[in-house]
């Protein structure tokens, strides 16, 4: 049976799969925030499936996926034409902004899985997975400390780039690229 069959047969008398797609070979599944723990232990322990090993986790900011897109400029007789904005296909609630992808493996039978778990703006957190596996420590930090999405019950959930006065999220995409003018003065003791 091959893997993506295994996933939904694992996860979706559950009702863990919010969507399931697969890229070049990759599978890759969304689940609800609130099942994130369970369904990795899921993934961990059920022996067709034996992900034992967190290769990853990130933060994505998806900010202009649901901009409307501009169409080129058509040349007129005149010469150039201006940039029109195309109008959204889709007029539905638009999905959250972030994301937090979490990269599985199984080492047994080299297969590889995405788990992704949407997270919005006004509810920033999901709950930590040290506690399924303590590899998830320093990646969640950075992923607070780069996009500000805590990680509910993280036994040390500081700063890990930044320091700890930093007042922003600097991978966030609103964050301007030249910074905000933040400057960090380091006082060394002689």
């Amino acid at each position: 049976m091959d893997l993506k069959n295994r996933v939904e047969q694992c996860l979706g008398p559950k009702n863990f799969v919010v969507a399931m797609t697969e890229c070049q070979g990759d599978l890759s599944v969304e689940v609800p925030k609130r099942s994130v723990v369970d369904v990795m232990r899921l993934l961990r322990n059920t022996p067709d499936l034996g992900f034992n090993f967190l290769s990853d986790l990130l933060g994505v900011d998806n900010l202009d996926l649901n901009k409307p897109k501009k169409k080129p400029k058509k040349k007129t007789e005149e010469g150039e034409g201006a940039e029109t904005e195309e109008e959204p296909k889709d007029k539905g609630p638009s999905p959250p902004r972030y994301e937090v992808v979490y990269l599985l493996l199984c080492l047994e039978r080299n297969e590889r899985l995405q788990v992704k778990v949407r997270v919005e703006e006004n509810d920033m957190e999901v709950d930590t997975l040290t506690p399924v596996w303590k590899a998830a420590d320093w990646p969640e930090r950075e992923v607070f400390d780069m996009f500000g999405i805590r990680f509910k019950g993280h036994p040390n959930l500081k700063r890990l780039l930044m320091w700890d006065d930093f007042p922003a999220h600097p991978l966030r995409k609103d964050y301007p690229l030249e910074g905000q003018g933040e400057e960090r003065h380091l006082i060394y003791d002689d």
